[in-house]
């Protein structure tokens, strides 16, 4: 059997005709033609060397796990990110029944607007206390219950304490204000009790001093169970080889927990926290709107009531607009400076 290797041709040389040599150059000859194709081959070896497919190739692999993103990705296209233009209204004074991109630019004239409103800062004060309350009880919180819940040796114990702690979750925020209505009433269940020890009922719910307290006792209740889950998922990836090669060493369990339990879960835990700190300004809308009334304004009024009292309220929608743009400004300031700290910090983050 004989092999035919390839058949070498030797380019003919191009004469010099009268508009000179560069006029007949073949692509063969042309020196950006073979540094093109030279850095095609390279991309292609190093793609793989890299074990990468190119995106062509497995876009027409896999077409039928990737056209199930269209739709997803049509939502987020026509619900997300399409109503961002009306955040145009922010910089135009907006008539209802008019253009639903405003009637006449006019500026920072309401941005200014809010600026100089002593209501807007108070509004923010209150967003910025609530939110890091919040952030301070109901993200260490679940760890914490994790991790004890990892600790228990009764499966049946483990499943009922899961159970109790989830179930507040699945319940409608109505429900949640209804609930806590019933309760700190001046004639509910605990002022029922501090009466019965001997003290003055305490109207919670029309003191401004409490709602704060009431409002992220309510979040901690509601949240802290369900958000164990992916902790629980996570511990369960920690190898159990290091608790034994710990244990030869002589480590106790709080040692376990600190040098392998917690790194192991690390990734996990800055992702959430990164999540928490994105939604730092968007403080429970609904809840909020239900518990506070006039009397708790100083210190339940946040942004997002605030901008249902002045946009649909008042409609003064494009001053509505214009604080918006600022909360959500502040909050992608927020995101992107956490997903960077994080990057640099311990080498996790989102992106």
């Amino acid at each position: 059997m004989t092999v035919q290797g390839p058949e070498i041709t030797t380019p003919a040389p191009v004469p010099a005709g009268p508009a000179g040599p560069a006029a007949e150059i073949t692509p063969a000859a042309d020196p950006d033609a073979r540094a093109r194709r030279g850095r095609t081959s390279r991309r292609t070896r190093r793609g793989r060397m890299d074990g990468k497919i190119p995106w062509r190739t497995a876009l027409r692999k896999d077409w039928q796990l990737y056209s199930l993103v269209v739709l997803p990705l049509i939502f987020f296209a026509v619900f997300r990110y399409t109503p961002m233009l009306g955040n145009v209204i922010a910089f135009r004074k907006f008539r209802a029944g008019g253009n639903i991109f405003g009637e006449e630019w006019v500026g920072f004239r309401y941005v200014e607007m809010f600026l100089s409103d002593p209501t807007f800062w108070m509004v923010f004060r209150n967003t910025l206390v609530i939110g890091a309350l919040t952030l301070l009880f109901c993200f260490p919180l679940p760890i914490v219950l994790a991790l004890l819940l990892n600790e228990l040796r009764s499966r049946v114990f483990k499943r009922f304490v899961q159970s109790v702690s989830y179930l507040p979750h699945f319940l409608s925020i109505v429900i949640i204000a209804g609930m806590l209505f019933q309760l700190l009433s001046l004639e509910g269940t605990v002022n029922q009790v501090v009466t019965a020890l001997g003290g003055d009922a305490v109207p919670f719910l029309q003191r401004p001093e409490w709602f704060r307290a009431v409002y992220v006792s309510s979040e901690v209740w509601q949240t802290v169970g369900w958000g164990t889950i992916l902790y629980l998922a996570a511990l369960t990836t920690v190898d159990e080889s290091l608790y034994e090669a710990a244990r030869i060493d002589g480590a106790n369990r709080w040692k376990q927990t600190w040098h392998i339990t917690l790194p192991g879960i690390r990734p996990t835990m800055v992702t959430l926290l990164i999540l928490n700190i994105g939604t730092f300004m968007a403080v429970g809308f609904e809840k909020v709107l239900l518990l506070y009334n006039p009397l708790t304004y100083p210190t339940a009024d946040v942004i997002s009531t605030y901008l249902y009292r002045v946009g649909l309220v008042s409609n003064n929608f494009s001053y509505a607009a214009a604080i918006g743009l600022f909360e959500s400004i502040i909050g992608l300031t927020l995101i992107l400076s956490a997903n960077a700290i994080s990057k640099r910090a311990v080498g996790a983050s989102l992106w």
